[in-house]
């Protein structure tokens, strides 16, 4: 089966946030009873994005009236939506005890982030559609949208009292409303009340919530360790996605198996019960590179390539970044775990979602980060699947980082907070909690925010950076699907330059709630393979701190990379011998034909070799100029566009 062409999550994330922050639409309003900006320093570094630290800053700091953010939603009745479809949607708003003031305002916000309709009140015949009746006569209503996705109800006349109610029917029109494209179980309708009409809005307490079904089944991911032992059992995944990626529950019927040199079940038979996905068991006969096809339906799907050797490397998959509906994602954490495991077939995984970003914030609201610490601990099943404590310091200052805890117990660190709103402050709060901890700059040569590299990262808590993810590649302009507006001297070559010793790891950065298939239908995506011991949050943390591990836009690619006896993310000593030879080795193993590999070092690219039409190639390069402050890295180019990258190896 193939993929229908899915929104661009990388595009709608770079024109949807900053229109929304320009609205007002992730901020408590326009106007705020007791905020104040701070006064801008002399200098701010390269690439800040000042008005949004600064609004942001005015937002955290902001006071309400004691009408603000008054009342409660609901939704009439339940709505049979389907993701990127078509519906309408009854809402009733609740006037609390202070009611709303003459020249107050309700406001409706839908997602702004996945192509819901925004609410007019303009065009019956266009989407989106909306009407407003009030169950006070006395009561004058005025509708308008004043941003996308977000429409305001203004009260004239006679103020709305306790317990009056505003009849929203969104989609009330012939067209209706488009649905969000990706599906979840509880997407969030946002109320926002300026009760006493002086600008300041706040969210009410709860937000309504209807279910978004996925659609029919349009593709089946077979998904296979990238190695394996002969003789050993190894687990397969087999799940059903819809055209937008989204995991399709409806599959029943049976899926049929095979792959040389496999031995499998020969039908696998999916029930109602199995949610279309499915974990069953294979065994590798013999040594060579292995396929599993799953033929269902008319249509067939291949797995990414298994090698099978007598002497397998533990590679973990892992996908440490990405969001969910708590901030300006979708999905619930439990939906994003599953979806991790049971979709991807994930080895690892992290929910980061943000400190102070999105239309509720982690930094504000008790218990919401106590949500996603619930699940990760849930899902945390050592030698299975992994799950690690994750959270985005969203600095528009210093660019974003997220921090990885390898043990249980975080807390919200925040960006705006004093103390805390600088990388070192970061690193500072992380030590004095003698925090097992990492952080990891992301997209950080441009959009939406590049990073500060004129502050070197932590040794300790920053060997690695994310170098590719939804964003693009952050390697350099001249790299493999490069990020949105970039920005020069900010790239990883960049910081590599400078002499910072960074491992590359590979994120999706997911807001669609597909943690390790961000790059289906998109742009970009991003994991890293993990060489370590085990699978176990101890063997995790010492491999990443030991840069063994590498970077892919999204693909199983694998890839080795030595010096000699060293892997990559070795820091190694120069020859005794100043003219004494280094020999690299590069080796790659695609999931589509090579296009050419590569292997760079200082920011100049010493040798490459052509793709031959094959999966396969291998590069040496012979080093007789190998100098202390050398760093070297392995780039393998697929003919499909996605790429993957080695950790560097260092000399001293």
């Amino acid at each position: 089966m193939r993929l229908a062409p899915a929104l661009r999550s990388r595009a709608l994330f770079a024109v949807a946030l900053p229109a929304a922050l320009a609205a007002g639409l992730l901020l408590s309003g326009a106007a705020r009873r007791g905020a104040t900006q701070e006064a801008p320093p002399r200098e701010w570094p390269p690439g800040a994005m000042v008005d949004q630290h600064l609004a942001m800053l005015a937002d955290k700091r902001g006071t309400y009236g004691p009408a603000d953010g008054g009342g409660s939603a609901r939704l009439v009745e339940p709505v049979d939506a389907v993701a990127g479809g078509r519906a309408r949607f009854v809402l009733e708003y609740r006037a609390g005890p202070l009611g709303i003031a003459a020249g107050g305002a309700l406001f409706l916000q839908v997602s702004p982030f996945w192509g819901w309709s925004t609410p007019q009140v303009v065009d019956p015949f266009s989407a989106g559609f909306t009407t407003v009746t009030c169950s006070d006569a006395a009561v004058t209503v005025t509708a308008e949208t004043v941003a996308p996705q977000c429409l305001r109800i203004r009260i004239d006349g006679a103020p709305l009292p306790a317990d009056a109610t505003l009849t929203i029917d969104y989609g009330a029109g012939v067209e209706r409303a488009i649905v969000d494209r990706f599906a979840e179980s509880a997407e969030a309708f946002y109320f926002w009340v300026d009760g006493d009409g002086d600008g300041t809005r706040k969210l009410i307490a709860a937000d309504p919530r209807v279910a978004i079904k996925a659609g029919p089944p349009m593709d089946l991911r077979v998904t296979a360790p990238s190695e394996a032992g002969v003789g050993a059992p190894f687990e397969l995944t087999l799940a059903f996605l819809d055209a937008a990626a989204n995991a399709a529950p409806d599959f029943t019927g049976a899926v049929a198996l095979a792959g040389a040199g496999l031995e499998l079940p020969a039908t696998v038979d999916f029930t109602a019960a199995d949610r279309g996905r499915r974990k069953v068991m294979a065994r590798a006969l013999d040594a060579g590179i292995r396929t599993v096809v799953a033929h269902a339906a008319g249509r067939d799907s291949s797995s990414n390539p298994i090698l099978v050797s007598t002497a397998p490397r533990t590679l973990l998959w892992a996908d440490l970044h990405g969001h969910s509906q708590l901030s300006d994602g979708t999905a619930t954490p439990v939906e994003y775990f599953e979806y991790a495991r049971d979709v991807a077939g994930l080895d690892v995984a992290v929910l980061t979602d943000h400190d102070h970003w999105g239309l509720r914030k982690l930094d504000m609201e008790a218990g919401l980060f106590e949500q996603i610490a619930a699940a990760t601990r849930a899902f945390d099943a050592p030698g299975r699947f992994t799950t690690l404590h994750g959270l985005e310091w969203t600095s528009w200052i210093h660019g974003h980082r997220h921090i990885l805890w390898f043990d249980d117990a975080p807390a919200v660190i925040s960006s705006l907070d004093p103390g805390t709103d600088s990388p070192q402050g970061l690193w500072a709060a992380l030590r004095a909690a003698q925090a097992n901890a990492m952080t990891l700059a992301h997209h950080s040569g441009g959009g939406p925010v590049p990073t500060n590299w004129e502050i070197a990262p932590d040794p300790h808590f920053e060997p690695l950076v994310e170098i590719v993810s939804v964003h693009g590649s952050s390697e350099a302009s001249d790299g493999p699907r490069p990020i949105y507006a970039p920005k020069k001297g900010h790239f990883v070559r960049d910081a590599l330059r400078r002499g910072y010793r960074l491992g590359f790891a590979g994120s999706g950065d997911s807001h669609n709630g597909h943690p390790g298939l961000t790059h289906l239908g998109q742009p970009c995506g991003g994991v890293t393979a993990i060489l370590a011991a085990e699978n176990t949050r101890p063997a995790i943390a010492a491999a990443l701190r030991a840069r063994t591990c590498y970077a892919t836009s999204g693909p199983r690619i694998l890839l080795w990379f030595r010096l000699g006896a060293e892997r990559m993310g070795a820091v190694v000593a120069p020859p005794a011998d100043p003219a004494a030879k280094s020999r690299y080795l590069g080796l790659a193993l695609g999931t589509a034909p090579l296009a050419r590999i590569e292997i760079w070092k200082n920011g100049a690219r010493v040798a490459a070799v052509a793709g031959d039409g094959t999966f396969e190639r291998s590069l040496e390069f012979v080093d007789s100029e190998r100098r202390s402050g050398d760093h070297v890295y392995f780039r393998v180019l697929q003919e499909d566009g996605h790429a993957a990258w080695s950790s560097p190896i260092f000399t001293e």
